[in-house]
């Protein structure tokens, strides 16, 4: 026996190596054998007691449909458990995560309006109620246009459409309403007017089509939602107070629609969605940047201005990088994760591009430039979305957008950004913004290939277009009889189309149907490398046979010796019939790069350093400009921080000391938020200070010249949460309250919300003048609103039986729209006490 037991560790040793991790050093002991063991008699067990009731059924001769019956009823006791787990999966998954569920169900199955999620988008039902009681009379104009503008265009487009008829229209019963209307009141001109109105059209509109008998082909029922500009300008001083208006999407809205008729079969998925995104290029090529709808109401009002002014500017978009994207691409049926191939597509109105794919990467690196033309900012966004490519469908790996008017303000951006729509991920970019100038002497190349100009052309009509290549000659023949030409058809069915290239860039004009006058009235951009060498070439081509019908060439360097960098006339067309022209305007803009503005930081501390030397002379202190302590440490502004703005130093002169002045965390700076609430400007609370003007300090804390300490914070803000995150790391060198050290901790109060219900405080930290605190404080905040509030962040007196004037130990006012709380800032904050140099 005793060699047994003593044969049995062996074996268990022995096994226990056989069974040990791969790369692992630890080895399983024999506790953990045992109860491998135990767990296979156990599995064992299971299967003898299974497959005995098999055994026993055929030992006694019974039939087989007994163990079927069992088969079922123990499939059936699984799957009812399988239901029980999911459900009681879903209830804990909702509990966990029930804020982004609600947040979610209401974005997407309850549709709630603009203004509910956003609270600058306003509520206007009194619009709606406009829009329901014109809404009749809406039909019956867009009745009238679509059977008399409408209907010939398509008859026009194809010969298959010859006979194309509307049988009827009608535009349902239920109007268009706006779920929410944003008015901009900052970076608009004085004349102008500019509304963002959030549109959502579920209609039960029925037309019905006649395509060629018996085709027949009708819509009953679409949805369209999207955003939609309405700018009202100029704004004149007579009836009717604005000139003109021009509404446009600014980005694609999204469109489905319920076909009928032949077109039923376009409900299936591969034709629905042809059909639909053809109707979305349509509306795209009249309605969504850079292409507008105008109605003039003056006579004074260009209306190609309005269609096609110049743009805002230009952005230039470096994609860099992306890091920690998720792995899509899986092995063995989704149990080894692999990696993922990513690219990314960047979209700014009806432009898109699309990267390189990097193969098997979670971090991938593009190193690609991309530039686009900005029409409106703030609006007009840079919609990023990375995936991985797959042989079937792409994986979206993540979504960002961004409003060009960060850009515009903030003139260069280099940041990495959290992508939206997954767990994790982020994208590196780097923007810079182009203003558009008028001054040649601006004009500076790019070595590395990357556009100098811009160059907008406004492609208004042509005339006298030949109606086919006998005509284009430099000596016309003698023209057909009269007769003949009556009966030549060509004559009357010319479809033209301009073609503007500059080098490889290549852009097309609409089609403009039966006219040797053609008017199309768009216009196109142009990004210009070299303007010495470089020319627009315009060729006006037939749109069946694709003949060329006249060209034109314009160099570019002809641009820069005439005023205002235009071109506004009627030009000859080589190639092409005697007295055919086209009319057009060329407007070249030299890109430049701005200095961004300077902040305005610097005028509070102005105004009190003024006040200073008043104080001192007449020997009362205003309670509203506390100063602050004399000391020969510096210490920092309170609406600052050490990363916005450098640690310079102002001397006090009139007052005739030598000693560096700095801003106090006075009430002046911290009242703009008590304004906002019920307080008045004479009941501000103590809780914001926890000392008020008055009080007097200890003479420890007088006669004390040097720092108060420091601490050590940690800001950013959780874009996937909606969540502004405080990280209270430690303090160093804190003013010693005994001899043992100090017992302090750290006090929060996120302005204006100061009472004690919203006060934030960390564990107390005893007898340590070096205290480390690594508290976390969450607070529920849009970006927006964070990066328009103060953090109130006070060092305190953790002592149980301290007296009243040894409570505060040092406090620092922290001004979040002075910090880049997007990608996180993390720094040293010098402490200061307000009121304590009028005492000293």
């Amino acid at each position: 026996m005793a060699s047994t037991g003593e044969m049995f560790p062996s074996g268990a040793a022995g096994l226990a190596d056989s069974l040990s991790i791969h790369g692992s050093t630890e080895k399983l002991s024999p506790s953990a054998v045992n109860r491998i063991l135990m767990e296979f008699l156990m599995y064992f067990g299971r299967a003898l007691l299974l497959f005995y009731p098999v055994y026993l059924t055929g030992y006694l001769g019974l039939s087989i449909s007994w163990v079927v019956l069992c088969m079922v009823m123990v499939t059936w006791w699984k799957k009812n458990r399988q239901w029980k787990d999911a459900r009681i999966g879903g209830a804990i998954h909702f509990l966990d995560n029930e804020t982004n569920v609600v947040n979610k169900e209401l974005g997407s199955a309850l549709k709630m309006a603009s203004w509910v999620h956003f609270p600058d988008f306003e509520k206007v039902e009194w619009l709606n109620k406009v829009l329901e009681q014109a809404w009749p009379f809406f039909g019956m104009y867009m009745e009238k246009l679509l059977k008399e503008n409408i209907q010939p265009a398509i008859r026009l487009s194809s010969s298959a459409l010859k006979m194309f008829t509307f049988t009827k229209v009608h535009f349902g019963h239920l109007p268009l309403r706006i779920t929410g209307m944003k008015a901009y009141t900052d970076e608009v001109d004085q004349r102008e007017v500019i509304l963002d109105l959030n549109i959502c059209y579920d209609s039960d509109v029925d037309i019905d089509a006649e395509v060629q008998p018996p085709i027949t082909a009708g819509v009953k029922g679409l949805k369209l939602q999207g955003m939609i500009r309405v700018i009202l300008e100029p704004l004149v001083g007579q009836a009717p107070l604005v000139g003109g208006v021009t509404f446009f999407f600014i980005r694609r809205p999204t469109l489905q629609i319920n076909w009928t008729g032949m077109t039923n079969l376009l409900d299936s998925p591969g034709f629905s969605s042809l059909s639909e995104g053809t109707i979305m290029d349509i509306i795209a090529s009249l309605m969504v940047l850079p292409n507008r709808m105008c109605i003039p109401l003056i006579d004074q009002v260009k209306v190609d201005q309005m269609r096609f002014p110049l743009p805002r500017g230009v952005v230039r978009v470096h994609l860099l990088e992306a890091r920690d994207l998720m792995a899509k691409d899986t092995y063995m049926m989704g149990l080894v994760k692999g990696k993922s191939d990513p690219y990314a597509t960047l979209r700014v109105g009806n432009r898109q591009v699309k990267s390189k794919t990097v193969k098997e990467n979670l971090h991938p690196k593009w190193n690609e430039v991309y530039e686009f033309v900005v029409h409106e900012a703030p609006g007009q966004e840079l919609e990023l979305e990375l995936y991985d490519e797959d042989t079937d469908k792409d994986d979206l790996l993540g979504t960002y957008n961004l409003d060009f008017g960060e850009v515009k303000k903030k003139i260069e951006m280099d940041q990495w950004f959290p992508l939206e729509g997954v767990q994790y991920g982020e994208v590196h970019l780097k923007l810079q913004w182009f203003s558009l100038k008028s001054d040649p002497q601006l004009l500076r190349e790019s070595e590395d290939g990357l556009a100098c100009a811009m160059l907008a052309v406004y492609l208004d009509s042509a005339t006298n277009l030949p109606k086919d290549h006998s005509e284009i000659t430099e000596h016309p023949k003698h023209k057909k009889p009269a007769k003949e030409a009556r009966l030549t058809k060509r004559a009357v069915t010319l479809n033209s189309y301009v073609e503007f290239a500059i080098d490889k860039d290549v852009k097309k004009s609409k089609v403009a149907y039966a006219s040797k006058d053609p008017k199309w009235e768009e216009g196109f951009t142009f990004f210009v490398h070299n303007i010495k060498t470089q020319q627009l070439t315009i060729q006006v081509k037939e749109h069946e046979k694709k003949t060329q019908l006249g060209n034109f060439n314009l160099p570019l360097s002809r641009l820069l010796n005439t005023s205002d960098m235009s071109l506004d006339q009627r030009f000859v067309l080589e190639r092409s019939g005697a007295n055919s022209q086209i009319k057009l305007k060329a407007t070249l803009r030299i890109l430049s790069v701005e200095k961004p503005p300077p902040t305005i930081i610097l005028n509070p501390p102005q105004q009190e350093k003024k006040q200073i030397p008043q104080t001192n002379q007449g020997g009362k202190v205003s309670a509203s400009t506390p100063n602050v302590t004399t000391s020969s440490s510096p210490s920092l502004s309170p609406n600052t921080n050490p990363t916005s703005q450098p640690s310079t130093a102002s001397w006090d002169t009139q007052s005739g000391s030598n000693e560096i002045w700095r801003p106090p965390p006075s009430a002046a700076n911290m009242r703009r938020y008590d304004s906002q609430s019920l307080l008045s400007e004479n009941s501000i609370a103590s809780s914001r200070f926890d000392l008020s003007d008055g009080a007097s300090y200890p003479e420890a804390l007088r006669k004390h010249q040097g720092s108060f300490g420091e601490i050590h914070l940690s800001v950013r803000y959780a874009s996937l949460r909606n969540k502004l995150i405080v990280i209270v790391n430690s303090c160093r060198n804190l003013f010693r309250t005994s001899e043992n050290g100090t017992d302090s901790y750290v006090r929060l109060y996120f302005l204006p919300e100061q009472t004690w219900i919203h006060r934030k405080r960390t564990p107390v930290k005893k007898r340590t003048v070096n205290p480390s605190f690594n508290h976390k404080f969450e607070f529920d905040v849009s970006l927006q609103e964070a990066k328009t509030r103060k953090l109130d962040v006070s060092v305190k007196n953790g002592k149980m039986f301290h007296s009243r004037e040894m409570k505060d130990i040092g406090m620092v006012m922290i001004d979040l729209s002075q910090m880049d709380i997007a990608n996180g800032v993390t720094d040293w904050y010098e402490l200061t006490l307000p009121g304590l140099k009028k005492l000293s």
